[in-house]
């Protein structure tokens, strides 16, 4: 089965967000199709900035066409070698994009799941409600308040876990490691002790203020501590893991792929690794990042949510959590944009989210919706 053709068609829609409006923007997509000899597809969805033409036609055409449709690390790799001498236009989110397709061929070919493929583990992961960002809207997510009252929510819907975002630098003069902590522990007063807590810090604080948080999480037995430096610095991270003793994890928004996590493990710069199929350039990099972890005696924590990633937690036994979010008081995310017609990531009232059992990654994609909101074809 060979790769015959490779499409990408740029269309718009109505984002369905905010609970009090039918619509909340339009917004431009992007969706790649892999097409192969026999009349099998393969999908996956991208920004139209990252799959733009000139990154089809230069990069991801003179590869794939014509190549084995299962050859995945083949192509993987002869696309991470141009990606190199890009200039930095070839990005990992690019790459990320071709291999979901890939991946959503093959299972769609075979007429099996991903998960399937790669080989199952598990049928269901629990979810962690992933809290969006701070704001500074009344009543949204403007206070430590907002937080411990939209806790006691997602609780209610029937999670089990829930990670805070941090406020960013652009709001209010933030963030500000007092804020942090007590955001952190309104929310562990409201929900109680058994609601398994986490915190992504957003990489903007000091080591000083770091270990300060991060002191504070132990005390309030939270899960582990997100991403609260500048991830280039390793040495920062290093540090902070040996001063404390709740998990650090990362790194989530290195360059690098598995040899950045790598090196993270060597300088036990984390306790948990970090890593997404959006950033680290797919499924077979995160599969690979997911091993190295399990060879060391580590989690892998899955970086964000989507088909992808389910298909790849019901495969990887060292990884707890699936990431789901981001949630925000003024969002519905059980809403599926109008070009799903449903969310690839359906929630029991146990907090499980269960593998797909559509073939490929799973997605049920309205192709006829697209096909009506169409900007232009490549």
């Amino acid at each position: 089965m060979k790769i015959e053709r490779i499409d990408v068609t740029y269309f718009s829609y109505e984002a369905p967000k905010a609970k009090k409006s039918p619509v909340d923007t339009m917004v431009q997509h992007a969706l790649l199709t892999l097409v192969s000899s026999d009349g099998h597809e393969g999908y996956a969805f991208q920004s139209p900035d990252v799959i733009r033409p000139a990154i089809v036609n230069e990069f991801i055409r003179p590869i794939l066409q014509g190549e084995d449709a299962f050859a995945r690390e083949m192509i993987w790799q002869a696309l991470q070698r141009k990606q190199r001498g890009s200039a930095g236009r070839m990005t990992d989110k690019a790459l990320s994009c071709v291999d979901q397709a890939m991946w959503d061929l093959a299972g769609r070919a075979l007429n099996q799941p991903v998960h399937k493929l790669i080989g199952q583990y598990r049928d269901k992961v629990p979810a962690y409600a992933s809290i969006a960002g701070g704001d500074n809207i009344p009543g949204s997510l403007a206070t430590p308040e907002d937080y411990a009252r939209y806790s006691v929510e997602l609780v209610a819907k029937g999670y089990k876990a829930i990670k805070l975002h941090s406020w960013t630098p652009s709001i209010n003069e933030l963030p500000d490691r007092k804020r942090e902590v007590a955001a952190c522990s309104g929310v562990r007063e409201a929900v109680g002790p058994d609601i398994v807590l986490m915190l992504d810090g957003y990489h903007w604080y000091s080591r000083k203020d770091a270990l300060y948080i991060g002191h504070a999480l132990e005390e309030l037995d939270f899960l582990w501590f997100e991403e609260p430096m500048e991830e280039a610095s390793m040495s920062s991270y290093a540090w902070l893991s040996d001063k404390l003793s709740i998990p650090v994890i990362g790194p989530e928004t290195m360059t690098g792929k598995y040899h950045t996590r790598a090196e993270w493990v060597r300088a036990g710069a984390c306790d948990i690794l970090r890593a997404g199929f959006l950033r680290s350039g797919g499924l077979t990099p995160v599969l690979k990042t997911a091993h190295l972890a399990e060879a060391n005696g580590m989690n892998c924590e899955l970086h964000g949510s989507g088909a992808a990633s389910v298909s790849l937690l019901m495969s990887i036994p060292n990884c707890e959590y699936y990431e789901r979010g981001l949630l925000h008081p003024a969002s519905d995310y059980d809403r599926p944009p109008p070009y799903l017609n449903a969310t690839a990531d359906p929630m029991d009232r146990e907090g499980f989210v269960h593998a797909p059992t559509r073939p490929g990654l799973g997605e049920d994609i309205n192709l006829d919706y697209i096909k009506a909101h169409k900007i232009k074809e490549i």
